[in-house]
């Protein structure tokens, strides 16, 4: 049988496997091919004939699980590691930014204005490297895709930011790339429609640290997998058995109600996979008996522990792969349902065409992987930012806020680095005020000839006002001491004639 995999990078790998192969055996050519060790973190996945998205089970045969639809498979991040920084290679780095960016374009993995900017800039650095006025047009990233809603304002801040990261390795840009998207709210989590016990449409989400519940584009609940005791499904029923609480004396189930069996049970083994690969030691073996209740599968690779300890022992020489480039004509060639370019040879194309067929791979994306999910963070996060978005991007394109030359040339790898350095900007075209100043005059609650609430003390007044006020300070010192004295004296007094009526008395 002939199966074709979608690569990460967009390019398409093609290679015939046994009738009765096993998803291992694909899924090892695979890694073979692009040259990829630290494998425990992504996997092979498929559509089935619903267009339901399936993960490739390594240890049964493809022919039992790809079943009326061809043999088309995905190169994918299954796993998202939470600190991306312990993984080992620069190519397993590189495999998972293009997942992330992916995840971003579709709308999976919702970010903010000043977050694409961000992300952005860092993926510009990682696949054109330094910025070169001779060889960089005006419009040089126009071709590129950033966001779902991408914005010829977004493209000039990034390109601004990119100009500052001069000398900084594709590596390193991907680092930074990682170290900022690793933080955001959605990141890893897999989502899957249910119902709730009322019959209120909600999103179930599942990742490394547990089971996520949103409504109406919000979450609400969090069950973390130690307080899971027990995951279960019937028919198309979801339950979940939680640990008693401090003050409780008995477990709770919580009940979910999917779309179908095959639904329930789907969601049921990616939790049953994200709690092995995350939380135990090692994989559970299959239970062997032949009379047994429940279901027989699972997690059969390794965990997250058993990856670190395999990827320390890497020994061989950090591998050369090529970058792509990140077409956005690919992005809309593959949503409107057209044909894509695929090479059949990772790294056999120029650098100019590498990854003419990124994205290609959504061309059937369901409305389930297009859902944006608006959590309490990002709502936070995007009304501090209504207000303030031009005046925090005018940062960017003023040299006197970001500071000296020196300064610009060390990059501001974090999204509350700059808004920071934004708010406790020095003086500008403002006549010395401060950013922080501008935007609370230009505020439509006050303007700057209203009247403030407190007014500020002159510096006569201040002086005058420290002066009373140690003036009060002695005052009240020698009051209490001449208090203290006053009763020490009294005391003195009736201690004496105590001892006289003693003397007296004797």
């Amino acid at each position: 049988m002939q199966a074709r995999v979608t690569l990460l990078d967009g390019s398409m790998f093609t290679c015939t496997v046994e009738k009765r192969a096993r998803g291992l055996q694909l899924f090892e050519k695979v890694c073979e091919h692009i040259n990829l060790l630290e494998r425990d973190y992504f996997a092979l996945s498929f559509r089935d004939a619903d267009n339901n998205k399936n993960w490739l089970d390594p240890a049964k045969e493809m022919k039992k699980q790809v079943r009326g639809v061809p043999w088309n498979f995905s190169f994918n991040v299954k796993f998202y590691p939470p600190d991306p920084a312990q993984l080992s290679e620069d190519i397993t780095r590189y495999f998972l930014c293009l997942q992330l960016r992916q995840d971003i374009v579709s709308g999976r993995l919702p970010c903010s204005f000043a977050t694409h900017t961000i992300l952005g800039s860092y993926t510009v650095q990682s696949e054109l490297g330094d910025y070169d006025p001779d060889d960089c047009g005006a419009d040089y990233i126009s071709e590129l895709c950033f966001a779902p809603n991408q914005t010829k304002e977004m493209e000039e801040k990034i390109i601004e930011l990119h100009k500052t990261y001069r000398g900084m390795t594709p590596a390193e840009a991907e680092m930074h790339f990682l170290e900022n998207v690793k933080k955001l709210s959605m990141y890893g989590v897999d989502l899957h429609h249910a119902k709730d016990s009322e019959g209120v449409a909600i999103m179930l989400g599942v990742c490394n640290s547990g089971l996520l519940v949103y409504r109406d584009r919000l979450r609400i609940n969090r069950f973390s997998w130690p307080k899971i005791l027990k995951i279960s499904y019937k028919r198309n029923n979801f339950y979940i058995k939680i640990r008693p609480g401090e003050f409780e004396q008995f477990e709770s189930t919580i009940g979910f109600k999917l779309f179908n069996h095959r639904a329930a049970k789907r969601l049921w083994k990616v939790c049953v996979e994200h709690h092995s690969f995350f939380r135990l030691l090692s994989p559970e073996e299959t239970p062997k008996k032949f009379l047994t209740l429940g279901s027989k599968f699972r997690y059969s690779g390794r965990t997250q522990i058993q990856s670190r300890r395999a990827s320390a022992q890497i020994s061989r020489p950090a591998p050369h792969f090529p970058r792509c480039i990140s077409k956005r004509s690919m992005l809309s060639r593959s949503l409107d349902g057209g044909t894509c370019a695929f090479y059949t040879s990772y790294g056999s194309q120029s650098a100019n065409n590498m990854g003419s067929g990124l994205y290609g791979a959504s061309k059937a994306i369901a409305i389930s992987d297009l859902i944006t999910t608006v959590t309490p963070e990002k709502r936070m996060e995007e009304s501090s930012e209504v207000q303030g978005k031009k005046q925090f991007l005018w940062l960017i394109l003023h040299q006197g806020t970001l500071g000296s030359p020196e300064e610009m040339q060390k990059p501001q790898s974090t999204i509350s680095a700059l808004r920071r350095s934004f708010l406790e900007g020095g003086e500008g075209e403002g006549g010395g005020m401060t950013e922080w100043e501008k935007r609370l005059a230009s505020s439509p609650l006050r303007r700057v000839d209203d009247s403030p609430m407190i007014e500020p003390l002159e510096p006569d007044e201040v002086r005058q006002s420290w002066m009373g006020f140690l003036v009060h300070l002695t005052t009240t010192s020698s009051q209490k001491n001449m208090v203290t004295s006053g009763n020490n004296q009294t005391k003195g007094k009736q201690r004496n004639m105590a001892a006289t009526k003693s003397c007296v008395m004797l």
